[in-house]
């Protein structure tokens, strides 16, 4: 996401949410779980500041990774605790881009075999391959395996 800056100084829970693409019911239950902490104004109705922003920025960095929203509570939960938790945020944050790092190399695989699979049609198409290759084939003459 990009960054997102305003010289607004407070922001409505619709504005905030409409700043992340989402509905004020979600802001409200990120609320419920903990990962936001709104202020209050005097007549008790929610506003968001621009340190607010950042951190709803950086939650949803995280829960892009993949963090499921308990490692978000646990997470946020750790932070809130101070500096003596430095090292099991970090070891949350080292779990988290190691999921994340295996699932990427996923999708990886999963786009190669779809290149694949598009050349050998193009190849097909274009009268390269004979209609007695088959993808297997293909992939093997290549040195590639589903």
């Amino acid at each position: 996401m990009d960054k997102i800056t305003s010289n607004s100084r407070q922001f409505s829970i619709r504005t905030f949410a409409n700043l992340f693409g989402l509905t004020p019911a979600t802001v409200r239950y990120y609320e419920s779980l903990g990962l936001i902490s709104p202020q209050r104004s005097t007549n008790k109705r929610r506003y968001f500041t621009q340190k607010d922003v950042e951190w709803m920025q950086f939650v949803l960095h995280l829960k892009n990774t993949g963090m499921s929203m308990a490692q978000l509570q646990q997470y946020v939960f750790l932070r809130s605790q101070g500096d003596e938790t430095i090292s099991e945020r970090l070891e949350l944050l080292l779990q988290t881009r190691a999921a994340f790092m295996q699932q990427q190399a996923e999708l990886e695989q999963h786009v190669r075999i779809l290149n694949d699979k598009i050349d050998w049609y193009q190849q097909r198409k274009r009268g390269a391959l004979g209609e007695q290759v088959s993808f297997a084939e293909y992939l093997s003459n290549i040195g590639h395996h589903l």
